[in-house]
């Protein structure tokens, strides 16, 4: 009796104790858009393609529709230094159209831990702890992952990580843990008779600042053993350099970033010759300000596979990322996630980021240039018209080059501080890449008008 007493008296005492850090303050973040789309082709091809023999794409038709997304973030306050961070998504549909039926991890959002069907309802994200401590700040739980530098190459989603980051004077040190894939033994996955068979990865990065700017450099080794159940069982181990700066000289605003991925894309265990990765991307973006006018470039490259090496790839497993959407049409996610991909002959298709998609097309990478133009002639109004241009870094089996070229205008009024409403048009004149294998397919321009009004708060 005399222990279960104390035992009681113990957790009294915890409880008590542990009663400061009840929270104190939750503080509100988010956005909210809704958004309508009108496409003008659904596919590049203008005649019916056989893709094989119970399979046959139609041209492509035109598609209109509404959607929308509620985007909250929420920071609970426990103390100073001391907070759970969480964010969800919901109601994320189109208007009055056909819901996700199957919720399953291939349809899943593309920057969201939920599938594609939770996010038409409601789905959590993030929820992790932030505690900054006297020797660093650490965060640890499912947070936002694939998010470096810049915003080029960046795929933003959510991950189960344990992060540290401690600063001193203008240089910043950061670690991560991340477990993007899992593949243990649970009470979820009872089938499971393996080990070592997980999606691990190890960063470092350091980070520099001054007043005008930052420098940095980040190193993550990537070892991802979710394919060893394969028949030849193999994993992948690589590492990807990245440094990047960010700065401003003047009335010009610079960004860098390189990424070079290099290691082993299929290490077997069976003593199969390996299949090395040697994969870089990188971009230089560049906007010159002269109110109420401002001029931009940018340059972007994304090294393709070539398929005559079978001994090692170049290209797919860098992309431009989803997050970077340098035009309304060419490599765009609003129109990869809510239309779809938009196809041509030969298994060829203009995604979010230009990666290619079959045997026939491998992983094309791309060479993309785009100048800009943009006048503030309101201090709530921004006007800004752009043309791009990419092609193919990779011609595999007779492929063209070109993807085409791009005129994109667009018109932003912020109606209040926290409420804008855009307005955008783009014209692509598609490029040859999209005939596939054969110069006699015939293909078709495309071109989308879109408007959005976004909340912030």
């Amino acid at each position: 009796m005399k222990r279960f007493w104390l035992v009681l008296l113990s957790l009294g005492l915890v409880l008590a104790l542990s009663a400061s850090a009840m929270a104190v303050d939750v503080k509100f973040s988010g956005s909210f858009y809704a958004a309508g789309m009108y496409l003008d082709k659904t596919s590049f091809n203008k005649d019916s393609y056989t893709i094989s023999s119970t399979s046959t794409q139609n041209p492509g038709i035109s598609t209109a529709f509404y959607y929308q997304r509620l985007r909250v973030g929420t920071e609970f306050i426990v103390s100073p230094g001391l907070k759970l961070v969480t964010r969800f998504d919901a109601m994320e549909r189109i208007w009055g159209g056909a819901r996700s039926t199957t919720p399953d991890p291939i349809t899943a959002a593309a920057d969201s831990a939920g599938t594609r069907a939770e996010n038409e309802n409601i789905a959590v994200d993030w929820a992790y702890i932030d505690y900054v401590s006297p020797i660093g700040t650490f965060d640890v739980g499912i947070m936002n992952y694939g998010a470096t530098g810049t915003i080029f190459g960046n795929g933003s989603y959510p991950a189960g990580r344990i992060k540290y980051s401690y600063t001193i004077g203008p240089a910043t040190i950061n670690a991560d843990i991340t477990k993007v894939l899992d593949k243990s033994y649970s009470a979820v996955t009872t089938t499971s008779n393996f080990t070592d068979a997980d999606n691990d990865a190890y960063a470092i990065e350091g980070v520099y600042k001054w007043k005008d700017g930052l420098a940095a450099m980040k190193v993550i080794y990537y070892n991802y053993a979710g394919t060893r159940p394969a028949a030849n069982n193999y994993a992948k181990k690589y590492f990807l350099f990245t440094p990047y700066a960010i700065a401003k000289i003047g009335p010009v605003a610079l960004q860098a970033e390189f990424n070079y991925a290099t290691g082993d894309l299929k290490n077997y265990d069976n003593g199969t010759a390996n299949v090395s990765l040697k994969n870089i991307s990188g971009w230089i973006d560049a906007t010159a300000t002269f109110a109420p006018v401002y001029f931009g470039g940018t340059f972007a490259y994304i090294s393709g596979d070539d398929l005559t090496t079978s001994d090692k790839q170049e290209g797919g497993t860098l992309t431009g990322g989803i997050d970077w959407n340098p035009c309304l049409i060419m490599f765009n996610q609003d129109i990869t996630y809510w239309a779809g991909a938009i196809n041509g002959y030969s298994g060829t298709f203009n995604n979010s980021s230009p990666m290619g998609g079959s045997a026939a097309t491998g992983t094309p990478g791309a060479w993309f240039g785009q100048g800009r133009v943009g006048v503030n002639p309101l201090a709530a109004l921004d006007i800004m018209a752009s043309l791009s241009y990419a092609k193919a870094d990779q011609q595999n089996a007779s492929l063209k080059a070109d993807f085409g070229w791009e005129i994109d205008v667009t018109g932003t009024y912020k109606l209040t501080n926290n409420l804008s409403y855009m307005l955008g048009v783009g014209y692509l004149f598609t490029g040859d890449y999209y005939k596939g294998t054969s110069n006699a397919n015939r293909i078709s321009d495309d071109y989308m008008l879109i408007n959005k009004l976004t909340l912030t708060f």
